[in-house]
């Protein structure tokens, strides 16, 4: 059931390592509601706000202000208008040191249509994308642009009717991966890959001159509707599992942990992933195996 926010300081705790994802439909929301919304943001954000030219621009922006500064408030005692926030050098957001302890808490954004991904995390690096596929209309030759070789090679190899939903399953792991590595598209695209294997399992490759490893990292995708997928990428914690919790709200007014299924999940160079697909999509197999540990956390944690 939906639980009713008395205060938008009901605290939430979060273990080292686990990641919350936070849906949010912008579209939903009344001018009532994005009133109070708007007494939250800064002077810079509200200025930004009225600079779109378009009000679903306008409103989605609003939203997902409200939602990373509500959902914030859940996890430090810090009140939703009184976030502060950075950059570094590449343009991508984090908590601004005058917050304290509380910068140990990492949030990455993403939006698309009818729909705002908040992942929040504590002390690892992650990185989310979000696409509606049933909307977007693409060109397979924009792969020829952004993809790596092998990547290219395999999507044409790939039905017709299924080829667009493949991209956007590409598209939302690089993005992930360059959200979380906090340098965006100054990383070449075409230096990184993923293979989409059998059964649900993912493969990342990356080149030596990205100065990275790929058994760093952790990848999963989801699908909340039939018209969205949903990348995640988490630097790893050693061998621990990392627990994955969706949740949708209306800021301030509710939230909702919901049932989660991955239709994609990373696994090791080395290994053989076992797990297997239901109608609900993929299922950790409880005998345990080489998979880099994701878990779907139990609705009714909160």
């Amino acid at each position: 059931m939906k639980t009713a926010l008395s205060s938008p300081l009901d605290m939430i705790d979060i273990a080292t390592g686990a990641i919350h994802l936070w849906l949010a439909d912008p579209d939903a929301v009344d001018a009532k509601l994005q009133a109070t919304y708007l007494s939250l943001l800064s002077a810079e954000e509200r200025d930004q706000q009225r600079r779109f030219h378009f009000e679903p621009d306008r409103r989605r922006y609003l939203v997902t202000r409200a939602l990373v500064r509500t959902v914030l408030s859940r996890y430090a005692p810090v009140a939703p208008c009184d976030w502060s926030f950075a950059k570094n050098k590449y343009g991508c957001p984090r908590i601004d040191d005058t917050h304290g302890a509380a910068t140990h808490i990492r949030f990455n954004l993403s939006h698309t249509h009818s729909l705002i991904v908040l992942a929040v995390g504590k002390g690892n690096a992650l990185g989310v994308d979000v696409e509606n596929v049933s909307i977007r209309d693409i060109s397979i030759d924009l792969a020829d642009q952004f993809f790596a070789p092998d990547e290219v090679e395999a999507l044409r190899r790939t039905e017709t009717n299924r080829q667009k939903d493949r991209f956007f399953e590409y598209w939302t792991f690089k993005e992930s991966y360059i959200k979380a590595r906090g340098m965006g598209l100054s990383l070449p695209l075409d230096q990184f890959s993923f293979e989409l294997l059998q059964a649900g399992a993912v493969s990342f490759r990356v080149a030596p001159e990205l100065e990275d490893r790929a058994s760093r990292w952790r990848f999963c995708q989801l699908r909340p509707s039939s018209d969205y997928i949903v990348a995640l990428c988490v630097e790893s914690v050693g061998e621990q599992v990392t627990p994955v919790s969706l949740i949708r709200t209306m800021p301030l007014v509710w939230y909702k942990q919901q049932q989660l299924s991955l239709s994609r999940i990373s696994m090791r160079p080395d290994s053989v992933p076992n797990f297997k697909s239901s109608e609900r999509g993929l299922q950790l197999d409880g005998r345990g195996g080489n998979l880099t540990g994701f878990a779907a956390t139990p609705a009714g944690w909160m």
